[in-house]
Protein backbone atom coordinates (compact mmCIF):
# COMPACT_ATOMS: atom_id res chain seq x y z
CA UNK A 1 0.00 0.00 0.00
CA UNK A 2 1.55 3.63 -0.68
CA UNK A 3 1.93 6.67 0.68
CA UNK A 4 1.83 9.76 -0.86
CA UNK A 5 4.99 11.71 0.23
CA UNK A 6 4.32 15.07 2.60
CA UNK A 7 5.94 18.38 2.40
CA UNK A 8 7.24 18.02 5.74
CA UNK A 9 8.63 14.40 5.04
CA UNK A 10 10.31 15.78 1.46
CA UNK A 11 11.70 19.01 3.83
CA UNK A 12 13.25 16.53 6.34
CA UNK A 13 14.84 14.60 3.54
CA UNK A 14 15.71 17.76 1.39
CA UNK A 15 17.61 19.36 4.65
CA UNK A 16 19.13 16.10 5.23
CA UNK A 17 20.69 16.01 1.51
CA UNK A 18 21.11 20.21 1.76
CA UNK A 19 23.31 20.30 4.93
CA UNK A 20 25.48 17.38 4.69
CA UNK A 21 25.96 14.57 2.02
CA UNK A 22 26.58 11.67 4.86
CA UNK A 23 24.49 12.77 6.93
CA UNK A 24 20.81 12.61 8.36
CA UNK A 25 18.09 15.05 9.70
CA UNK A 26 17.83 14.49 13.43
CA UNK A 27 14.61 15.94 15.25
CA UNK A 28 14.39 17.15 18.55
CA UNK A 29 13.53 14.44 20.95
CA UNK A 30 10.24 14.30 22.07
CA UNK A 31 7.46 11.57 23.95
CA UNK A 32 6.05 8.69 22.41
CA UNK A 33 2.22 9.74 20.83
CA UNK A 34 -0.66 7.66 20.73
CA UNK A 35 -1.22 6.91 16.80
CA UNK A 36 -4.06 8.16 15.40
CA UNK A 37 -5.71 4.71 15.13
CA UNK A 38 -4.99 3.37 18.27
CA UNK A 39 -4.87 4.78 21.85
CA UNK A 40 -2.36 2.02 23.01
CA UNK A 41 0.47 2.05 21.38
CA UNK A 42 2.73 4.73 20.68
CA UNK A 43 3.56 6.15 17.36
CA UNK A 44 7.44 5.65 16.18
CA UNK A 45 9.93 8.05 14.64
CA UNK A 46 10.01 11.79 13.86
CA UNK A 47 6.45 13.64 14.80
CA UNK A 48 5.17 13.90 10.90
CA UNK A 49 1.83 13.74 12.03
CA UNK A 50 1.78 17.40 12.49
CA UNK A 51 0.90 17.59 8.70
CA UNK A 52 -2.31 16.74 9.51
CA UNK A 53 -3.15 20.15 10.73
CA UNK A 54 -3.57 23.33 8.41
CA UNK A 55 -0.48 24.61 7.22
CA UNK A 56 -0.77 28.42 8.62
CA UNK A 57 -0.70 27.02 12.28
CA UNK A 58 1.85 24.45 11.76
CA UNK A 59 5.37 25.28 13.36
CA UNK A 60 8.49 25.79 11.95
CA UNK A 61 10.77 22.66 11.95
CA UNK A 62 14.40 22.59 13.54
CA UNK A 63 16.86 19.84 11.97
CA UNK A 64 20.48 19.37 12.83
CA UNK A 65 22.14 17.24 9.87
CA UNK A 66 25.74 15.76 10.59
CA UNK A 67 28.31 16.94 8.46
CA UNK A 68 31.02 15.66 6.24
CA UNK A 69 33.92 16.01 8.62
CA UNK A 70 34.06 14.88 12.50
CA UNK A 71 32.35 16.66 14.72
CA UNK A 72 30.50 18.94 12.01
CA UNK A 73 26.90 19.43 11.67
CA UNK A 74 24.55 22.27 10.67
CA UNK A 75 20.99 23.33 11.58
CA UNK A 76 18.26 24.27 9.29
CA UNK A 77 14.46 25.59 10.16
CA UNK A 78 11.68 24.58 7.70
CA UNK A 79 7.96 25.25 6.85
CA UNK A 80 5.32 23.15 5.15
CA UNK A 81 3.56 25.18 2.09
CA UNK A 82 -0.26 26.22 2.93
CA UNK A 83 -1.65 23.18 0.75
CA UNK A 84 -4.73 24.92 0.52
CA UNK A 85 -3.29 27.76 -1.33
CA UNK A 86 -0.05 25.88 -3.25
CA UNK A 87 0.69 23.51 -5.82
CA UNK A 88 1.07 19.70 -5.20
CA UNK A 89 4.61 20.48 -6.36
CA UNK A 90 5.41 23.12 -3.54
CA UNK A 91 6.92 21.62 -0.67
CA UNK A 92 7.58 25.01 1.17
CA UNK A 93 10.53 26.95 3.15
CA UNK A 94 13.73 26.32 4.48
CA UNK A 95 16.43 28.29 5.72
CA UNK A 96 19.65 27.06 7.12
CA UNK A 97 23.02 27.80 8.05
CA UNK A 98 26.11 28.22 5.53
CA UNK A 99 29.60 28.30 5.70
CA UNK A 100 31.39 31.41 6.81
CA UNK A 101 28.55 32.62 8.75
CA UNK A 102 26.18 33.14 5.76
CA UNK A 103 22.06 31.83 6.11
CA UNK A 104 20.50 30.44 2.54
CA UNK A 105 17.06 30.58 1.92
CA UNK A 106 15.62 27.58 -0.28
CA UNK A 107 12.17 27.21 -1.82
CA UNK A 108 11.58 23.08 -1.41
CA UNK A 109 9.71 21.39 -4.28
CA UNK A 110 7.97 17.83 -4.61
CA UNK A 111 8.74 17.96 -8.77
CA UNK A 112 12.31 19.02 -9.46
CA UNK A 113 13.88 20.90 -11.75
CA UNK A 114 16.81 20.58 -13.87
CA UNK A 115 19.89 21.10 -11.46
CA UNK A 116 20.99 23.35 -14.10
CA UNK A 117 18.33 25.63 -14.01
CA UNK A 118 18.15 28.81 -13.03
CA UNK A 119 14.42 29.75 -12.77
CA UNK A 120 13.00 33.04 -11.92
CA UNK A 121 11.32 33.19 -8.54
CA UNK A 122 8.81 35.61 -7.76
CA UNK A 123 8.26 36.59 -4.13
CA UNK A 124 4.92 39.22 -2.89
CA UNK A 125 4.76 39.00 0.86
CA UNK A 126 1.30 39.53 2.60
CA UNK A 127 1.95 43.37 2.90
CA UNK A 128 2.10 43.79 -0.64
CA UNK A 129 5.56 44.51 -1.72
CA UNK A 130 6.73 41.82 -4.83
CA UNK A 131 10.44 40.76 -5.92
CA UNK A 132 11.71 38.68 -8.57
CA UNK A 133 15.27 37.10 -8.52
CA UNK A 134 17.06 34.96 -10.65
CA UNK A 135 17.95 31.33 -8.76
CA UNK A 136 19.92 28.47 -9.25
CA UNK A 137 19.00 24.66 -7.63
CA UNK A 138 20.53 22.56 -5.09
CA UNK A 139 19.61 18.80 -3.67
CA UNK A 140 19.71 17.49 -7.18
CA UNK A 141 17.05 20.27 -8.35
CA UNK A 142 14.37 19.57 -5.76
CA UNK A 143 15.01 22.89 -3.85
CA UNK A 144 15.56 26.30 -5.29
CA UNK A 145 18.61 28.53 -3.46
CA UNK A 146 17.55 32.22 -3.75
CA UNK A 147 20.43 34.82 -3.92
CA UNK A 148 22.53 35.90 -0.78
CA UNK A 149 20.25 39.42 -0.84
CA UNK A 150 17.01 36.89 -0.04
CA UNK A 151 18.50 35.96 3.53
CA UNK A 152 18.39 39.88 4.49
CA UNK A 153 14.68 39.32 4.08
CA UNK A 154 14.36 36.28 6.67
CA UNK A 155 16.51 38.48 8.94
CA UNK A 156 14.31 41.20 8.89
CA UNK A 157 11.38 42.21 6.86
CA UNK A 158 9.61 38.61 6.46
CA UNK A 159 9.70 38.33 10.53
CA UNK A 160 6.77 40.96 10.57
CA UNK A 161 4.71 39.30 7.74
CA UNK A 162 1.85 37.31 7.89
CA UNK A 163 2.59 35.11 4.90
CA UNK A 164 5.02 34.91 1.20
CA UNK A 165 3.59 33.86 -2.05
CA UNK A 166 6.17 32.46 -4.46
CA UNK A 167 6.21 31.55 -8.09
CA UNK A 168 8.55 29.82 -9.78
CA UNK A 169 9.05 30.20 -13.32
CA UNK A 170 11.40 27.23 -15.37
CA UNK A 171 10.70 27.58 -19.00
CA UNK A 172 7.26 26.51 -19.53
CA UNK A 173 7.03 25.24 -15.65
CA UNK A 174 5.54 27.45 -13.34
CA UNK A 175 5.13 26.24 -9.77
CA UNK A 176 2.98 28.74 -7.13
CA UNK A 177 2.86 28.04 -2.95
CA UNK A 178 2.20 30.13 0.08
CA UNK A 179 4.13 29.75 3.42
CA UNK A 180 2.76 31.13 6.34
CA UNK A 181 5.24 32.78 8.72
CA UNK A 182 3.76 32.86 11.76
CA UNK A 183 6.68 32.23 14.06
CA UNK A 184 9.64 32.92 11.92
CA UNK A 185 11.48 35.47 14.36
CA UNK A 186 12.10 33.19 16.93
CA UNK A 187 13.00 29.99 14.35
CA UNK A 188 15.37 32.49 12.92
CA UNK A 189 16.95 33.63 15.99
CA UNK A 190 17.50 30.08 17.50
CA UNK A 191 18.73 28.82 14.39
CA UNK A 192 21.39 31.31 14.52
CA UNK A 193 22.58 30.33 18.30
CA UNK A 194 22.65 26.86 16.85
CA UNK A 195 24.72 27.92 13.71
CA UNK A 196 28.07 27.98 14.75
CA UNK A 197 27.32 24.65 16.89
Amino acid sequence: MGFPVSGLFLITLLTGSLLGRAGTAHWPSAPATPCADSAQSPCQGPPFVEVATPAPSSVWKFTRTQGTKEGESFAAIAKTADTAQSDPDFAGLIVRCAPKGKVDVLVALIRPFSPRSHPKVTITTAMGGTLTFEASMAAAGAAVLLPDEVSAFAAGKWQTTPSLSVVVKESDSEIKGMVALNGLREAYHSLLTNCGQ
